[in-house]
């Protein structure tokens, strides 16, 4: 798996590169101290996985996302982010980030965010997905929120409510096939629905509305066992 890493903080970049280097499957193809230089460098190396900053100077890490997206699409986009960042981070799911993590969290959410959205899963850390959630219900009222939410999902089916919970866990549309004993493309097609009947525009919405709406599965995988990982069989 092919990482880039972008922060304007050397000490931020040296311990999110030990901590990836750490995994034998992952290599970091470089390094980069702001948005624009994130942009070009993805263009050289066209990494698995791009984890940014969302605040960098110049050219910061929500730019340097949507230049991503626009030019590299294949990369998935992890964000960094901190505490009060919360409008940071609702614009980049809006501009199509599937990962989000506290630079303060531990390590082990730092590998497990990385190798989700290396398989096309959507990452949202705990406490990330509980910022965006109170976000959103500022004005509204949690409760009417939950319950807006909890109608939408009404929308779909049984078995792409029990999808979309798995979605909302973090898990990879293989991992979600196995989960629930089905064929990979049988998945596919059922997060093609989900994401047209809740009209959102990526997984990591999606994952939002999943918290939101609390339909979560008990022993949701908020970090992927070793037999879910990429690279591992399963």
């Amino acid at each position: 798996m092919r990482v880039l890493v972008a922060d304007d903080e050397p000490m931020i970049r040296a311990g999110v590169r030990a901590v990836l280097a750490a995994d034998p499957g992952v290599e970091i193809v470089a390094e980069a101290a702001d948005g624009r230089q994130a942009v070009e460098l993805a263009q050289r190396y066209r990494p698995h996985v791009a984890v940014l900053d969302i605040r960098m100077p110049g050219t910061d890490g929500l730019a340097a996302l949507a230049g991503i997206r626009r030019t590299v699409p294949a990369t998935a986009v992890v964000m960094l982010t901190t505490f009060g960042e919360d409008e940071y981070i609702l614009q980049a799911l809006g501009q199509g980030a599937t990962g989000f993590l506290i630079k303060s969290g531990e390590p082990e959410e730092l590998l497990a965010g990385v190798r989700a959205v290396a398989e096309g899963a959507a990452y949202l850390s705990p406490r990330v997905a509980a910022r965006v959630l109170v976000h959103l219900a500022a004005g509204t009222g949690p409760a009417s929120r939950r319950s807006a939410a909890r109608q939408r999902v009404e929308s779909l089916t049984v078995r792409e409510r029990e999808v979309l919970g798995l979605l909302g866990g973090g898990l990879s549309n293989g991992q979600i096939a196995r989960r629930l004993h089905v064929v990979e493309g049988t998945v596919k097609a059922h997060v093609s629905s989900i994401l047209a009947r809740l009209g959102v525009g990526n997984r990591a919405a999606a994952a939002v509305l999943a918290h939101e709406a609390g339909i979560l599965p008990p022993d949701r995988p908020d970090r992927p066992d070793s037999s879910d990982r990429p690279g591992s069989s399963a």
